[in-house]
């Protein structure tokens, strides 16, 4: 069975995410663009594009209802703020995600066709940081929010992430941008110590995990992917570079 826009609203009410009609209408006009688009430059895996509503529209907007979300394999991980001997899953609290009103600021990593960050500015009323150094992507991120409405809450920074300053986000997001490692690198000048960072990983996530300890402090929530088995968001707050 196709996946289309009614199965969109379900999967999020599933979670507690209640869909309006003018929202799936945005969405349906971003899809449209993005079909379009895709002929003259390559936004998505051109595979990926008969199953657009779920592979790359659910897949950010899951991200809303993280706390919704199941528990990825071995819960909270090993705790990356506490010794690997203290138990996590006793000591650290679930980081909660912002409201969806109040004028939150959210920054986008490497956004690319938008992914998440244009799905989460068409479904919620922040301010939202689109970040990519391609000069095509940025014209069609703009073109999507011009005819959706939201330009004029929505900012596009074309030009490299590391190059990019003045933003206080509450939220910062990425998906399929950098290993983990290089995303907090990127991310800690946005997002500081009291913000939250929502990442879309595969099933390379533990090992990035891993290697991303070396270097930074964190509290870790480890959630399972809603679109893909082997897929992971992480929920990280009080995110803090170690003494070298």
């Amino acid at each position: 069975m196709a996946f289309g826009r009614s199965e969109f609203a379900s999967e999020l009410k599933r979670l507690g995410i209640n869909v309006s009609r003018e929202t799936l209408q945005q969405l349906e006009t971003y899809a449209g663009l993005l079909t379009k688009w895709q002929a003259k430059i390559n936004l998505v895996g051109a595979a990926t594009l008969p199953d657009l509503w779920r592979r790359h529209f659910l897949d950010s907007a899951q991200l809303l209802a993280v706390n919704s979300l199941p528990r990825a394999g071995g819960g909270l991980g090993r705790g990356r703020s506490l010794s690997s001997a203290q138990s996590a899953e006793a000591t650290i609290p679930t980081p909660t995600l912002p409201q969806l009103g109040g004028g939150r600021t959210l920054a986008d990593l490497g956004s690319g066709a938008g992914f998440p960050g244009l799905v989460l500015a068409i479904m919620t009323d922040w301010r939202v940081h689109l970040l990519d150094s391609d000069q095509r992507k940025c014209a069609f991120l703009r073109q999507v929010a011009l005819d959706c409405g939201i330009l004029d809450r929505l900012t596009i920074h074309a030009k490299r992430i590391e190059q990019v300053t003045g933003i206080a986000a509450d939220v910062v997001t990425a998906r399929a941008c950098a290993p983990l490692d290089e995303l907090l690198k990127l991310a800690a000048p946005l997002v500081g110590e009291k913000g939250t960072c929502l990442f879309l990983k595969g099933a390379q996530a533990e090992e990035e995990l891993t290697a991303a300890e070396r270097h930074w402090t964190m509290r870790l929530d480890k959630r399972g992917s809603i679109t893909d088995p082997a897929g992971n968001v992480l929920i990280i707050t009080q995110l803090k570079r170690k003494s070298q």
